[in-house]
């Protein structure tokens, strides 16, 4: 724990839109973040009108860094969703830049399988 205190951070945002309501988009989110890694349970995940998901996602090499994954998921219409994805994570000597590749992938997994 010590050593993770002065370890910097890796931490990537971007945003999407997804063509479906905010429940299916929640379920959906939920279904990519379940196979992808460990749910987290969240209390208050009813923020402010967003639904908001959390998981562990390995990243890096070899998949071995863990990378917490926030989606927050906000209503845009009756069809329309807003998807905010953040990752975060350690860096150690050898940047591999883990929250932000992962982000990415779990944003692009969100983007390909809500057009479909």
């Amino acid at each position: 724990m010590f050593a993770a205190k002065r370890l910097k951070k890796n931490v990537y945002e971007t945003d999407l839109a997804l063509a479906m309501p905010v429940e299916a988009a929640t379920t959906h989110a939920e279904g990519i973040l379940a196979l992808a890694g460990r749910m987290l349970e969240v209390e208050g995940a009813h923020l402010a009108g967003a639904r908001v998901v959390r998981a562990i996602v390995g990243g890096g090499l070899g998949n071995m860094n863990p990378v917490l994954i926030t989606l927050s998921l906000t209503g845009d219409g009756p069809e329309r969703t807003a998807v905010s994805v953040r990752g975060a994570a350690k860096e150690g000597l050898i940047k591999q830049r883990a929250g932000e590749k992962t982000a990415k992938r779990i944003a692009e997994l969100l983007a390909h399988q809500g057009t479909n």
